[in-house]
């Protein structure tokens, strides 16, 4: 039997729009789109796409540390972005200072707004806890 751990921020979000930051089904860990908040819950660093990523990963980190999950075993990322193109090399650089050589899957998706005003960046993910550290 397959045992689920569900992981939320504690951010009034999740309780607001019904849904969990992570879920754990067995070595898996599906990771809702983590974006740009403080610890209350508060969307920060509006229109500034590389504040943005470096807050997103933070974010990531602490659903990572939650699960004893590394970079390292993030399978799949999935990037949402305002202004993909125009800021596609700071996408690149981030991307490399996050993963170092680890090197997921990776789709990333220009599209034309995302859920707060001044939102430029999320990123969904797929980790794999079976995977070595």
């Amino acid at each position: 039997m397959t045992t689920i751990d569900v992981f939320d921020h504690g951010i009034p979000a999740e309780g607001h729009f019904g849904y969990a930051q992570a879920i754990r089904s067995g070595d898996l860990i599906h990771v809702s789109g983590q974006l740009s908040f403080d610890e209350r819950g508060d969307f920060v660093h509006a229109d500034d796409f590389a504040a943005q990523l470096r807050r997103t990963h933070a974010n990531i980190d602490k659903v990572l540390a939650h699960y004893g999950a590394t970079r390292d075993q993030v399978v799949s990322q999935t990037l949402y972005a305002v202004g993909l193109q125009r800021n596609a090399d700071t996408v690149v650089e981030a991307n490399r200072a996050y993963f170092g050589d680890h090197r997921p899957v990776a789709t990333a998706l220009g599209v034309t707004e995302l859920t707060f005003p001044g939102q430029l960046v999320e990123i969904s993910l797929i980790v794999d806890t079976g995977l070595p550290t």
